[in-house]
Formats: structure tokens, sequence, C-alpha cells
């Protein structure tokens, strides 16, 4: 069975974007481009831009997507 990479956020993109740039400030707007279905890329590009795994970044952005607060 393949794993999926499929986002699972319960806040609005453009939202999470925010919290994602507020939490690592070295990401810019060119590296959250967000195109449906293609999870995988953004994930496996922000996975090397910060040196962690894409299910560590998809678990990262869940997390910021389910937090409604600020980005930690």
């Amino acid at each position: 069975m393949k794993k999926t990479n499929t986002l699972h956020l319960t806040a609005p993109w453009p939202e999470v974007k925010e919290k994602i740039k507020e939490a690592n400030v070295e990401l810019t707007d060119a590296d959250l481009d967000f195109e449906p279905g293609q999870e995988e890329a953004m994930l496996t590009h922000l996975g090397r831009k910060m040196n962690r795994s894409s299910e560590e970044i998809k678990a990262w952005i869940e997390s910021l997507s389910a937090n409604k607060g600020k980005a930690s």
C-alpha cells in the first residue's frame, strides 16, 4: 500500500501558509506554492529546504492547521 502525502488541513491554506511563514521566516511564498494534487512535490521541496522528511513536514503543517493560535 502506497503512503499518501495528501494534506488534511482544518484551516484554509492561506491561513496555514501564514502560520508556516511565522514559524520559519526563511520560507518564501514561492516555497509554499500549493496546488491541489501536488502536495508531494511541495512536501519534498520543504523537506529538503528544512532538512526534514516529507512525513515530518506533513505532520508539522497539519499540526499548524489544527492550531488556532500562533505557530509554534
